[in-house]
């Protein structure tokens, strides 16, 4: 229990140097970790309000792209602050209690309750401009956005030490986010791709986790196509593996 504690107090530490080292003690301060992902989100919600029909196959198109496009910058977020995250925060590992995981872990908590904030901030403007309406399923959502953060998280566990290994990675992952888009769900549900097309986008964990989000918000209303049980193991996987990938990561890293 007290080195549960210890981590526990180094993880809290690392986000506190990590909040005052990129957003400082002026103006808002910290609050930009917020602040950051809601601009992103509140401009592209509104330009498709805008520019878009009010309703996309009877469902509301504020909450279409609301609901896709937070879990969206949720997973860009995290998988920009964990490249070359070792080598940014190394010198931190000359003290024992500071490992590779307490780093990502750090970062990866200030990008997913960040994303979900905002989101939860744009939420109620829209909602009392009337642009979108309270959830069905209360439930659903919440576990929605757990198995969301839970995929963001093994993202940045995999992405951290494979950046430090390869420069090309680091250097293509801007354009591999862009790319992968269409595969996030952010802008499409799966009910309207043709049926012999839909086992793409479900082979996504974050399509999993956006599909879980809309069927808490439309509820009934919608037809969310999900499989919890491949979501579970798929995340189980990819969190094994990033965590095996981030521990060994430290035999590379050369503090200087």
């Amino acid at each position: 229990m007290r080195g549960i504690y210890i981590q526990f107090k180094v993880i809290h530490a690392l986000i506190m140097r990590e909040l005052q080292t990129r957003f400082g003690r002026e103006n808002i301060g910290f609050l930009w970790f917020v602040g950051e992902p809601a601009l992103f989100c509140l401009g592209v919600t509104v330009v498709w309000t805008a520019i878009r029909p009010p309703y996309e196959n009877g469902l509301p198109m504020t909450a279409i792209v609301l609901t896709g496009y937070v879990p969206l910058t949720m997973w860009r977020h995290c998988i920009a602050r964990s490249v070359a995250a070792f080598m940014a925060n190394g010198s931190l590992m000359y003290h024992r209690q500071v490992t590779t995981t307490d780093i990502i872990i750090s970062r990866m908590i200030i990008e997913i309750l960040g994303a979900i904030c905002a989101g939860i901030v744009i939420y109620f403007g829209a909602y009392f401009l009337g642009y979108i309406s309270a959830p069905e399923k209360y439930d659903m959502l919440i576990i929605g956005l757990i198995y969301q953060s839970v995929f963001c998280f093994s993202s940045g566990l995999l992405i951290a030490p494979l950046s430090e290994k390869s420069d090309i990675l680091e250097k293509a992952l801007g354009i591999i986010s862009y790319l992968s888009i269409p595969l996030s769900g952010a802008f499409v549900m799966v009910d309207w791709i043709p049926e012999k097309y839909r086992w793409i986008l479900m082979s996504s964990p974050s399509v999993e986790g956006v599909e879980m989000i809309r069927d808490g918000q439309f509820g009934y209303h919608a037809h969310a196509h999900y499989n919890i049980i491949y979501s579970t193991w798929i995340n189980i996987v990819l969190l094994i593996i990033g965590m095996k990938l981030t521990f060994d990561a430290r035999k590379s890293i050369r503090l200087e």
